[in-house]
């Protein structure tokens, strides 16, 4: 085990054997650090988390373009689960940090770019992987062998199915799969147990993506549409505003059997 001495570890942090933490590391109460975990200079790590065997934390950003000398970081959250042989890399656009919210789930062998934000309450599957300037929302589900090109945006509560490679922003509530990456449908679950929208406010949803996916619209004319027929609820303004500021499009192809 190697700890610095310099690094600033919170109460009831219990670190295993083999672990390695650099100087410039903090990390808050009541962590486990398990086996072979490396954290590195200028990683910030909430408490309650659980950090498993050959996880790197801090690594540094693979990416060509980053200045020598930059300092980068990560800044972790609180209670999120990171299992094995997981890489998070530092960020080095200062202001956009690599970010870890809260409550998150990632699995064994996800890697993290340069600069990802991810929110709170994300299940990060198996294998995934993540490039740099990406923007995970809050309660989405990446699930295994997934791959985000760089800055694609994954809208709250959205679920992305295995193997899928998405190469455009996903909206809020949908679900995108296959190859090329495709639009499913809602993603009813979260709606009804997580955010207890009602019927009416249900119905507006997937009229809303019925208008983007199979209205035949611009995307321009699209939410043009949307805005005239429902009304300003918080699950429909945030669909309005998230295609808005789509700086690289939406994922638009629709699955062959909807």
């Amino acid at each position: 085990m190697s700890v610095s001495p310099k690094a600033k570890i919170g109460q009831n942090v219990d670190i295993k054997p083999f672990v390695y933490i650099e100087d410039d590391v903090e990390i808050g109460d009541n962590c486990v650090i398990m086996p072979g975990v490396c954290i590195l200079n200028g990683s910030r790590i909430g408490s309650g988390n659980k950090i498993y065997q050959n996880t790197v934390i801090g690594a540094d950003p693979q990416d060509f373009h980053v200045p020598t000398g930059q300092p980068c970081r990560v800044i972790i959250g609180d209670n999120n689960i990171i299992r094995e042989n997981v890489v998070i890399a530092g960020g080095f656009r200062e202001g956009r940090w690599t970010e870890i919210g809260s409550g998150n789930a990632l699995m064994d062998r996800v890697h993290i770019c340069h600069d990802v934000h991810l929110h709170d309450d994300a299940v990060i599957g198996i294998g995934v992987s993540i490039a740099g300037d990406c923007t995970v929302g809050k309660g989405a589900i990446l699930s295994s062998s997934s791959v985000l090109q760089q800055h694609v945006r994954i809208g709250r509560y959205a679920l992305v199915q295995s193997v899928c490679c998405v190469q455009k922003d996903v909206p809020p509530f949908v679900i995108i799969g296959g190859q090329p990456a495709a639009y499913h449908g809602i993603y009813a679950k979260p709606l009804e147990q997580d955010l207890h929208v009602d019927e009416t406010t249900m119905k507006q949803i997937i009229n809303a993506y019925r208008i983007v996916y199979t209205g035949n619209f611009s995307i321009e004319d699209a939410v043009a549409r949307i805005k005239e027929q429902h009304s300003a609820s918080p699950e429909i303004q945030s669909i309005i505003k998230f295609i808005e500021t789509a700086q690289y499009g939406i994922c638009r192809n629709i699955h062959k059997d909807l």
